[in-house]
């Protein structure tokens, strides 16, 4: 992308690192924010926030991009779906100091953020996240919305299911196979195969049912 609008749905720290890594890229003349919070939330970082979310409908023109900045996944992949029905472009976002390799797929609406790595014949659906640091090997396959949270690491032939979430600083040995839906604990280390819709936690990942008020995404 080179000039036009960056338009960012979502004003929350998540937010505000794909404002920091859209500024890195310098592949847009300007940065706007929509949250359904405003005019109560006016800014996001440096940035303005002019409207809420269906307020982006009217302000989106030519030559303009979005970008879906919401941590929630099923928010995000809705949003994403929603504007490629009304056939809106949509950005992907990523940071100028992350590694990825040419033979990597990087799906739309996606983020890579800095010190992240996605090596050869790694496949990323729609709005997945590969957040700092963060590393995706060779032959990676990672649903829609999946988020691969800071530190965490994969290696090679992993497959995610579509909406995971994979905790900061865990790691998931080779050739694993990872549901829809799954939870994989902070600092879990996954050896098996792990089914849908389950979260797991320690080492080694072993199901784990939450109590009210845990959360392990952190």
């Amino acid at each position: 992308m080179s000039g036009g609008r960056l338009l960012i749905l979502g004003a929350s720290g998540h937010g505000k690192v794909v404002g920091d890594c859209a500024m890195a890229v310098a592949g847009w003349d300007e940065i706007r924010y929509f949250d359904d919070r405003w005019p109560i939330l006016s800014a996001c970082g440096p940035w303005s926030v002019v409207g809420t979310g269906e307020a982006f409908f009217a302000e989106a023109g030519a030559g303009d991009q979005a970008f879906v900045a919401i941590g929630n996944v099923a928010a995000r992949l809705a949003w994403l779906r929603r504007l490629k029905a009304s056939g809106i472009s949509i950005a992907t976002v990523i940071h100028p100091r992350s590694v990825i390799s040419p033979h990597a797929v990087i799906g739309e609406g996606g983020l890579v953020v800095a010190g992240a790595v996605v090596n050869i014949d790694a496949h990323l659906g729609l709005g997945c996240i590969i957040n700092t640091a963060a590393t995706v090997d060779h032959d990676c396959v990672l649903g829609d919305g999946v988020h691969v949270c800071p530190g965490a690491h994969l290696a090679g032939d992993v497959q995610v299911g579509e909406s995971s979430w994979l905790g900061i600083g865990c790691a998931v040995r080779q050739g694993i196979r990872i549901g829809a839906g799954v939870t994989v604990g902070a600092g879990a280390v996954v050896v098996e195969d792990v089914p849908d819709g389950l979260t797991v936690v320690g080492v080694p990942a072993r199901p784990f049912e939450t109590k009210s008020g845990l959360d392990l995404k952190c």
